[in-house]
């Protein structure tokens, strides 16, 4: 099968993608990925990483004021079907999947004008502007959450599959997390992630956090930064170690977070939708903090799903501190019998089989064809 990928700007758009195209890889051997991003998103790093060919558009994305930046990302937009076009003409896709972001855009309705099979996956709980745009002219779409699938009615094969990522978490080996961070097999630990580029609120309330830690004795804390915070965290940290400090292990980036998530306590961290399918297929309690700085505040919408299950603990940004942080850690980690209910919870929201039903999705609208 010859399938193109597309979406970007962040993690969230890009994980999921590169999930879809690896389920299709091991489902049909000799498979054929093309990704189609932008040069200056995250994608243009990560995806040639990973062995995939890799090619470029230009597209910006819409202001939500009125702005003569539109005009010009219109324009943009037209030139993105153009060169969408010929790239889909010189490699011939049997299908084009689009995971959001604005570069999915051109992409994806440069596929829909050829008669190309399309689908977009969703991982949010409320959909972006992209993905909205695209519904009308798509053949297939998979959303992450139930909640979602009525922003898509106007699609003919919607279905709740889940995020991709989850199935990919499950094969993470955990002896290799625990190995990767210097723990002997089993150490409990608190893995906290501010996302891929990281979040300033959470490592600020961390260093606030840090000197309280010797009263949860036994349990390790994995901070990964982002690796624009990094210096000046990981030294705000060192200085606001207690005496536990063979305790703290502070990264700026870990590339093995399959690995590190499968072996964790708790996590604790944004409510990227990446992230919310991965802890809920390993059945992981969390304390979600979601970005307010999202478009149509979906990560707050994410985060309350687990709360509302029980799974997760949400705290606003604007309520976070270090001694909330802590007082929240605490009560977890210090009553297996709440921990083990939060883990109930979340495996129950879990969709291991997310990646399969998609495929199987791929393979039904490529059979309409």
């Amino acid at each position: 099968m010859r399938v193109v990928l597309t979406g970007g700007g962040t993690g969230g758009h890009i994980y999921p993608a590169l999930a879809i195209g690896r389920e299709v890889s091991e489902r049909q051997p000799g498979s054929s990925l093309l990704y189609i991003g932008t040069s200056r998103g995250l994608e243009s790093r990560i995806v040639p990483e990973q062995g995939i060919a890799f090619e470029d558009i230009t597209i910006t994305g819409f202001q939500r004021s009125l702005s003569w930046e539109n005009v010009r990302t219109v324009v943009r937009f037209v030139q993105g079907v153009r060169r969408s076009k010929q790239l889909l003409g010189k490699f011939k896709p049997d299908v084009v999947v689009g995971t959001g972001g604005y570069v999915c855009g051109p992409v994806v309705y440069a596929a829909s004008r050829l008669g190309i099979p399309t689908l977009i996956h969703e991982q949010n709980v409320i959909p972006g502007l992209t993905n909205k745009f695209l519904s009308r002219y798509v053949n297939g779409v998979a959303v992450s959450f139930a909640e979602s699938a009525a922003y898509f009615d106007k699609c003919p094969d919607v279905i709740f599959a889940g995020n991709p990522c989850a199935t990919r978490v499950l094969q993470a080996n955990r002896s290799r997390g625990f190995e990767s961070l210097g723990m002997a097999p089993e150490t409990p630990f608190v893995l906290v992630v501010g996302g891929s580029g990281g979040a300033k609120a959470l490592n600020d309330a961390i260093v606030q956090m840090v000197p309280l830690i010797d009263k949860i004795p036994g349990v390790h804390f994995v901070f990964v930064t982002g690796e624009r915070f990094y210096k000046s965290t990981e030294e705000a940290i060192q200085r606001s170690l207690p005496g536990s400090s063979n305790r703290v292990h502070v990264f700026p980036y870990i590339h093995n977070m399959p690995e590190v998530l499968a072996a964790s306590t708790l996590f604790i961290g944004r409510a990227g939708a990446s992230f919310l399918a991965e802890i809920t297929s390993l059945g992981i309690p969390s304390i979600l903090i979601p970005s307010p700085n999202v478009t149509n505040n979906h990560q707050e919408a994410n985060a309350r799903s687990l709360a509302d299950a029980g799974a997760a603990v949400m705290i606003l940004e604007r309520d976070l501190s270090g001694k909330a942080l802590f007082d929240h850690v605490n009560s977890i980690v210090g009553d297996p019998a709440r921990r083990g209910i939060m883990a109930k919870a979340s495996k129950g929201l879990g969709m291991p089989n997310a990646a399969s039903a998609i495929y199987e999705q791929i393979i039904r609208l490529q059979q309409r064809k």
